[in-house]
């Protein structure tokens, strides 16, 4: 993991200023109580030994759990340390809409999945797509719009997101 790829990422990212937490793999969960407030909901993580155990994120029946929940917790398949986006993948059950319509949207992403820029974001997303995963979501901070005046946050989205980077992957 480069500090500097992850300091680039803490800085960029619009919101808290917790709005970005390193930890090791064996301090999630209680990484993770801190972020999510109930009602909270997670689709699944693929990180090895990292669970949503002793946490109140429950997981993802249907794709209409989330029309109530306060926190939506996905996995990130990258992040873009120049603007402190994350990649989420779109899938056939609607997962991400759990980082689109709750009030709190938790990413995990693991430190190795950090890249500098755009380019080697496209660079990534292009083998990905290559393979037949040709959707993604690209995250920035909370959602904002000006089309009503003053900059306004949370209208089309989370007003608040957090990302968890995980240390050791």
């Amino acid at each position: 993991m480069s500090t500097d790829l992850v300091s680039e990422f803490q800085s960029t990212l619009r919101g808290t200023a917790d709005a970005v937490e390193v930890v090791a793999g064996a301090d999630f969960g209680a990484v993770m109580a801190d972020h999510v407030e109930s009602p909270a909901v997670g689709t699944p993580l693929e990180f090895e030994g990292v669970s949503y155990e002793g946490t109140p994120v429950e997981g993802l029946q249907s794709a209409t759990d989330v029309r109530d929940l306060h926190t939506g917790v996905t996995a990130a398949g990258m992040g873009v340390a120049e603007y402190g986006t994350v990649t989420l993948r779109s899938t056939a059950a609607g997962e991400e809409l759990v980082s689109l319509y709750p009030e709190r949207h938790v990413a995990v992403l693991a430190a190795s999945d950090l890249v500098p820029d755009m380019t080697a974001a496209f660079e990534r997303l292009g083998e990905e797509f290559a393979a037949g995963d040709r959707t993604q979501v690209l995250q920035t901070g909370p959602s904002t719009t000006a089309d009503m005046g003053g900059l306004v946050e949370g209208v089309h989205g989370p007003k608040d997101v957090r990302v968890i980077v995980l240390e050791d992957r």
